[in-house]
C-alpha cells in the first residue's frame, strides 16, 4: 500500500448542514437538471425502482431511467413522476440515444456486467456531466482523464473484483486502500460498509459516522446511488453531494432504528424516511 495521504477526517452533521443547498423560492425543475439512471433489467428490476425512488427525493429536477420495457412494467406504477427510455442501455450503448442534455447521471444498479454494460459507460465516460458508477457497471478497468468526475460505489466485495485487494486485507486497512486506489484510477471512491469511507483522487478522505446494521440488506447501495445522483444535480459542489448523499443515507438508517428493529428495514424505506431527515438538518 501506499502512503495515506491524509489521516481521515468524520464528515459531521454540522458540515452536512453547513453544505446542504438553499432551495430557492424562484426555481423550477429546470433549475436543477435532468438526471440520467441506467439501472435495471427484467431479472432485477427493483434496483431501478429503489435508485430511482432516492433520486427523486434528493432534489433533482427530472429523473430518466433508461431500462428494460420488462422492468419499466413494474417500476412505473410506483414511480410515475420519473420519465423512462425503453431499452435505454443498449441505445446509449449503440449510440442511438444522446446524453448531452443530462446533468449527472448513475449506471450499474440491477445490471449485468456485460459488453452492453461497458459500452453505454463508455459513451458516458466520454461526456462532461459527473458519473456514479455502482454495481454491474463495476469492473477491472483504467479511466481516461476528464474534467468531470467519477464516482465508483463499490461493496467491500466488489472492491475485491475491481482492485484484486482480498476482502480480507481490504477490510483491515479500508481508508488506506480507498485513498490508494482512488489516487491510482483517478476517481472518487465510495466504499460501502460499516462507516463508508470517500476517498477521492486528490488525496482527501472522510470517513462517515452515521448508518448501521438495518443497512445490511439488498437495495440499500441502489438506494445510495440513486440519493447521490439527485444530490448531484442540486449542488454546486460535487464533493458535498457525494459525502451529503452518503451521510443521509446512514442518518435515515439511524432514524429508522429509533423506534424499530435493525432486522425490519425494507430499502425503498429509506427514501421514505429521507423528507424527515432532511428537513432536520435544514432546522
Amino acid at each position: 500500500m501506499s502512503p495515506q495521504k491524509e489521516t481521515p477526517s468524520q464528515w459531521t452533521k454540522e458540515q452536512v448542514k453547513a453544505t446542504l443547498p438553499e432551495r430557492d423560492p424562484n426555481s423550477h425543475k429546470g433549475s436543477f437538471g435532468t438526471a440520467l439512471l441506467i439501472a435495471g433489467t427484467k431479472e432485477m428490476p427493483g434496483a431501478a425502482l429503489l435508485a430511482g425512488l432516492g433520486a427523486m427525493r434528493s432534489g433533482v429536477g427530472k429523473l430518466v431511467i433508461a431500462t428494460e420495457a420488462e422492468a419499466m412494467a413494474m417500476i412505473v406504477p410506483r414511480l410515475p413522476e420519473a420519465t423512462y427510455v425503453q431499452n435505454g442501455m443498449q441505445r446509449i450503448a449503440e449510440q442511438m440515444a444522446s446524453v448531452d442534455a443530462y446533468r449527472a447521471a448513475a449506471i450499474g444498479p440491477g445490471t449485468e456486467p456485460d459488453r452492453m454494460t461497458e459500452d453505454a459507460l463508455s459513451v458516458l465516460l466520454e461526456s462532461s456531466m459527473p458519473l456514479i458508477v455502482d454495481a454491474g457497471a463495476l469492473s477491472r478497468r483504467t479511466y481516461a482523464e476528464r474534467q468531470a468526475p467519477v464516482i465508483l460505489t463499490p461493496h467491500p466485495a466488489e472492491f475485491s473484483r475491481i482492485t484484486g485487494v482480498a476482502v480480507a486485507e481490504l477490510q483491515k486497512h479500508r481508508a488506506n486502500y480507498a485513498a490508494e486506489w482512488a489516487e491510482r484510477l483517478g476517481v472518487a471512491i465510495v466504499l460501502k460498509g460499516q462507516h463508508t469511507v470517500t476517498a477521492f483522487p486528490d488525496g482527501e478522505i472522510w470517513i462517515n459516522p452515521t448508518g448501521n446494521s438495518s443497512l445490511a440488506k439488498g437495495g440499500t447501495g441502489d438506494t445510495l446511488a440513486g440519493i447521490m445522483l439527485g444530490m448531484l444535480c442540486c449542488h454546486n459542489d460535487w464533493k458535498h453531494a457525494v459525502l451529503n448523499a452518503v451521510h443521509m443515507h446512514g442518518a435515515c438508517a439511524d432514524e429508522w432504528i429509533k423506534t424499530r428493529s435493525p432486522h425490519t428495514l425494507l430499502a425503498h424505506e429509506l427514501a421514505e424516511l429521507l423528507p424527515e431527515v432532511w428537513a432536520a438538518f435544514e432546522s
